[in-house]
């Protein structure tokens, strides 16, 4: 399992192991064992409400700290200069560690400007080994780079077989940004697990559609960040690395490419407002 190198030379696993939406009560078992099967890098964030069990499970593990990669986001509600440096120190005391790997701005939404600065002081004072982005369009990427001093690591983006976000990879390989992926399974949505293109490649391999999916995105150089609370499918998500997809079933998997979201718009208004005013605290 080759490491991802960052464009400030910082060495990212490629295959993660997601958060998102486990309740803080299954949060710790599902990662102890993640840990366990061998994943090496936890994606949380303030907004999923689970970084303190998280920090447990990394520490009852009994891996040594720097063996594990942890990414965790600032959400818009601390945009603020000010704001983002006391939101670092809260999601630090709820993980309880001493820093973190990968920092992210969780949308592209509010004063993010100031977040980014907040964010490269923090980088600078060796709090965080390395800053990104969540959900950025290239545009917006692009100008909040060329404003400021540190170049973003990571762009996780929705990223899927029905929004394969093509243009994007392109983008951000050529400004030597990595992309990983969200939801790359689509969060269930359009029969994905039950797509006759993907259950037949799948087949042929032996292998889940999950596991077809992931190993898709890791041929595109996408790093992957799948979750689930379940030991079985855990381990399944990891191992992606023992068949490699041939260049025909790779375009297969490209023609169903939709360029479009089927979890939500964020172009749309009351998407964009109800993500903008969301409080995940007083």
């Amino acid at each position: 399992m080759r490491e991802v190198r960052l464009n400030n030379g910082v060495m990212m696993p490629p295959v993660g192991f997601g958060v998102y939406q486990i309740d803080k009560n299954e949060t710790k078992a599902a990662v102890l064992e993640a840990l366990e099967v061998g994943y090496r890098m936890i994606d949380t964030a303030a907004s999923y409400f689970n970084e303190r069990e998280v920090g447990e499970a990394i520490r009852e593990s009994g891996l040594p700290r720097e063996s594990v990669f942890v990414t965790s986001k600032l959400w818009v509600q601390d945009y603020e200069y000010d704001d983002a440096l006391r939101a670092f120190d809260r999601s630090l005391s709820e993980l309880g560690l001493d820093y973190i790997d990968l920092y992210l701005l969780h949308k592209p939404y509010g004063n993010y400007y100031a977040a980014w600065r907040a964010l490269e002081r923090l980088h600078k004072e060796g709090r965080i080994r390395a800053i990104g982005v969540t959900s950025f369009s290239n545009e917006r990427l692009q100008d909040l780079f060329l404003h400021n001093e540190i170049k973003p690591a990571v762009n996780q983006i929705e990223t899927h077989p029905f929004q394969q976000q093509k243009d994007a990879n392109a983008f951000l390989k050529a400004e030597g940004i990595v992309h990983e992926a969200w939801a790359p399974f689509a969060e269930g949505q359009k029969g994905i697990f039950t797509n006759s293109v993907l259950t037949e490649i799948a087949a042929s391999h032996c292998k889940s559609v999950a596991a077809v999916i992931l190993r898709w995105l890791n041929q595109r150089g996408v790093v992957v960040i799948p979750k689930s609370i379940r030991a079985d499918r855990i381990r399944e998500n990891f191992n992606i690395f023992d068949f490699r997809l041939s260049d025909a079933e790779m375009a297969a998997i490209s023609a169903l490419d939709e360029k479009k979201s089927p979890i939500y718009d964020d172009m749309d208004l009351a998407t964009v407002r109800a993500i903008g005013t969301y409080k995940i605290h007083d």
